[in-house]
């Protein structure tokens, strides 16, 4: 008996319905781009492993899908190098090539490679796949989508204001309800010196981004582990405990790093964002976080993240401005921000919310049943005409039993069926048949358009 066939771990099939959701969310995040003046590009699956191999620390080395040379790969690799089984050697001598990490990295190389056709400032959006070589688990897959905007060669605050209008914009198209969190890693940078601990910057921000997770006792369990004074750590705790509105704790944060230049300067692009925002009639709350660190390293001023309100899930969207991400490949002093729409919690948000609109998930509008050769003869101008009105339309193609065809519209949830048979024909009309509440009218074309296009 042959084998069940599989799919690898970590990735999945989608079903048509579930394709229909995903296009919905990918569709409304393009539009809202395009709203903005983001354009488009795509970049290949494939990228050269130099250009992936050191830019997401070690455990993002480990984490890379690496792709074999095409051929005899192994020979130019020695029974020395086999024998001393290191992997990390083997697979810079067997492969030249890997799955993409993220999209931002390959941005990079992308902006650096077509530096001299770049309009700048470029607004580009991308929504691809990209590939980890991580532990599936829930919620965390091997392959998944990514949709990124960036906006590079810019300094200006009004980027990271239209961005926060990006997230808003979509969030209030999807009908999901969101708080938008906000920090500055400028303002993280000021309180590491201000309680004396300049150097344990990364270590700090690490830690207190997992507050919402593991709770205040577990994150100064973790400074003290990670050998911050207790000193500082009594410091940290009535900063990172702010409460009140944004306007207060930036009042506050403005007393407690007066002595920081660069948290000075933090506190006052966070100023510059949110006095801006409150001009843009945003449909969902702004929030000044200043436990909010993200994990990555490379964002260097304005931190976002988004949390659903109504679902219990992590962040479904983030991003930040990052002062010298081409200067990895050779070319410094670009600036950039950026988003990333997480579209995998987005599809669970609103699968919990039921937020999927009736016309983005259904398929088919309208089934003609098929009587025989000459009922179809009949049927196939119309249903072209149906098609030219915008009407989602099949021309069942056995002549089945009815009962089978009937069978077939309800399976595929198809609300409206067409039926021609000798009467039909000689009046030039069809008879329609709502599925839904089984009421039947014999109609024109001409009226089938309407009755459906309103229904």
């Amino acid at each position: 008996m042959a084998n069940k066939p599989s799919i690898p771990k970590g990735t999945r099939d989608f079903s048509p319905l579930e394709m229909a959701k995903r296009n919905y969310i990918f569709n409304t995040i393009k539009e809202v781009y395009a709203l903005y003046g983001f354009q488009q590009i795509e970049m290949p699956a494939m990228e050269s492993l130099q250009t992936l191999m050191g830019k997401y620390g070690e455990e993002g080395d480990k984490l890379l899908f690496k792709v074999l040379n095409s051929g005899d790969f192994l020979n130019k690799v020695s029974d020395e190098e086999l024998q001393e089984r290191n992997a990390l050697h083997l697979a810079a001598r067997l492969c030249e090539k890997g799955l993409r990490y993220d999209l931002t990295v390959p941005f990079a190389r992308y902006v650096v490679m077509h530096r001299d056709e770049l309009q700048l400032p470029f607004k580009r959006y991308q929504i691809q796949p990209v590939w980890r070589a991580d532990r599936p688990q829930k919620g965390r897959y091997r392959e998944f989508y990514q949709c990124d905007a960036d906006v590079v060669g810019s300094d200006s605050l009004l980027n990271e204001v239209e961005l926060m209008q990006i997230i808003d914009t979509v969030f209030t198209r999807f009908g999901v309800r969101v708080q938008i969190k906000i920090n500055n890693r400028k303002i993280l940078t000021g309180i590491a010196e201000v309680i004396g601990e300049a150097e344990k910057i990364v270590d700090i921000t690490v830690a207190i981004d997992k507050l919402d997770k593991i709770g205040l006792d577990a994150v100064n369990a973790e400074l003290a582990a990670d050998g911050i004074s207790q000193e500082a750590i009594d410091k940290l705790q009535p900063i990172i405990s702010l409460s009140g509105t944004n306007d207060e704790k930036l009042d506050t944060i403005a007393t407690v790093l007066a002595s920081s230049e660069i948290g000075m300067k933090g506190v006052e692009e966070t100023r510059f964002i949110l006095n801006t925002l409150k001009t843009a009639d945003l449909n969902n709350e702004m929030q000044l976080d200043l436990t909010l660190a993200r994990g990555l390293n490379y964002y260097t001023g304005a931190i976002f993240e988004v949390k659903a309100l109504d679902v219990q899930i992590g962040s479904i969207t983030g991003g930040g401005r990052y002062d010298n991400l081409t200067g990895i490949f050779g070319m410094p002093g670009l600036s950039g921000v950026g988003i990333s729409f997480g579209a995998d919690r987005i599809f669970d948000v609103l699968n919990t919310l039921n937020l999927y609109p009736q016309e983005a998930v259904h398929g088919t509008q309208l089934l003609f049943i098929n009587f025989g050769d000459r009922e179809t003869a009949y049927c196939l101008p119309i249903a072209n005409e149906m098609r030219k009105a915008g009407i989602r339309t099949e021309v069942y193609p056995d002549k089945s039993k009815m009962k089978k065809q009937m069978s077939y519209a309800n399976a595929m949830q198809i609300p409206f069926v067409a039926l021609a048979g000798d009467n039909e024909i000689q009046q030039g009309k069809i008879t329609l048949k709502n599925m839904i509440s089984g009421d039947q009218e014999l109609l024109t074309p001409t009226e089938m358009i309407t009755k459906i296009l309103h229904s």
